[in-house]
């Protein structure tokens, strides 16, 4: 049964936190995400609100916050749409904000897990008859399924200097080295210090990397982890026109909407590089949203418009004609 990523790793936690220094321009990207969040943020209605039958009351538990809030969910509404409802409560900001989750812990022979964003919240089911249901929320860390961890070992080994050997690994795509250190507890859901990448982010925009982002995903990486400038590997697979790793990333469960720190898709980020027919056609088999906006008002064809020329890009058909 996996373990809880508890607060107790204090070491590790640093170890991360050396790593990933946060600069002024962190800083303010943050305080952009959450206004970002407050402004798209789907408001609840009173109807809604005055509706029992219709919301869900959860127990979030907040650990590096050190509080408890009673919040009162749409169960039809998505995962990615409660963590805005819970950021709206704040009163405190959370660093790398968008990589926090929501946690379920191990109960009745289920293994704890974090929600994936854009599944339903009725799709996890709570435990019944035994008050109300308590969910934590938490920065994404891998989910241990060991529990004789030797905490200051595994802390030993997120060093800076193994940090950049584990990229540099994924880089050359020594898939031996990269499982070797996966297999001593690595936790792939990091930023490397110079580029913001993940080790998933990365893989994604090189060629030849099935193998490796079968490797990171088993190894415990998280397919909704963003890199620091608030892009999923599907974003980044999108953007690079990498039709293979997007297929990969597809196969292995990632979301189609997972949404960007500007709450933009996928589907959208293709339109802004060109269209690519392929990687459109991958995304709209497995159900990719359309028209998603922008902060202007534009959606997928505006900048499609924008880019193409005598090229035309029809989401329906995903296609490219000669005109």
């Amino acid at each position: 049964m996996p373990r809880s990523p508890t607060s107790s790793e204090d070491e590790m936690a640093q170890s991360f936190s050396d790593y990933s220094v946060e600069s002024e321009s962190d800083s303010s990207k943050e305080e952009t995400i959450y206004d970002t969040i407050r402004a798209t943020a789907e408001k609840p209605s009173s109807r809604m609100e005055d509706s029992q039958s219709n919301t869900l009351v959860i127990r979030i538990i907040i650990p590096d916050l050190q509080q408890t809030k009673c919040i009162r969910f749409n169960p039809e509404a998505s995962v990615w749409v409660a963590k805005q409802r819970i950021l709206c409560t704040l009163n405190q900001s959370l660093k790398d904000v968008l990589n926090y989750g929501l946690f379920q812990p191990a109960s009745n022979g289920r293994d704890g897990k974090f929600l994936d964003e854009e599944r339903l919240l009725r799709e996890y089911p709570q435990p019944v008859n035994k008050g109300v249901p308590s969910l934590e929320f938490r920065y994404k860390k891998r989910v241990y399924k060991q529990y004789n961890l030797d905490e200051k070992q595994l802390a030993k080994l997120h060093t800076k200097a193994n940090l950049r050997k584990f990229m540099d690994h994924v880089h050359h795509l020594s898939v031996e080295k990269i499982t070797k250190m996966l297999d001593r507890g690595l936790d792939p859901n990091y930023h490397d210090l110079e580029t913001g990448e993940t080790p998933l982010t990365l893989a994604v925009q090189l060629d030849n990397t099935v193998e490796v982002i079968k490797a990171l995903k088993n190894g415990g990486a998280h397919l909704d982890f963003r890199a620091k400038d608030g892009m999923t590997a599907l974003h980044k697979a999108a953007r690079a026109k990498n039709q293979v790793t997007l297929k990969t990333l597809l196969e292995l469960g990632a979301s189609p909407n997972y949404k960007d720190s500007c709450g933009l898709t996928p589907l959208y980020h293709t339109a802004i590089v060109g269209g690519d027919p392929y990687c459109c056609e991958l995304l709209l088999h497995e159900h990719a949203t359309v028209s998603c906006k922008d902060e202007n008002g534009w959606q997928e064809i505006h900048q499609e418009d924008l880019n193409a020329g005598s090229r035309c890009w029809n989401p329906s058909v995903c296609c490219t004609k000669g005109c």
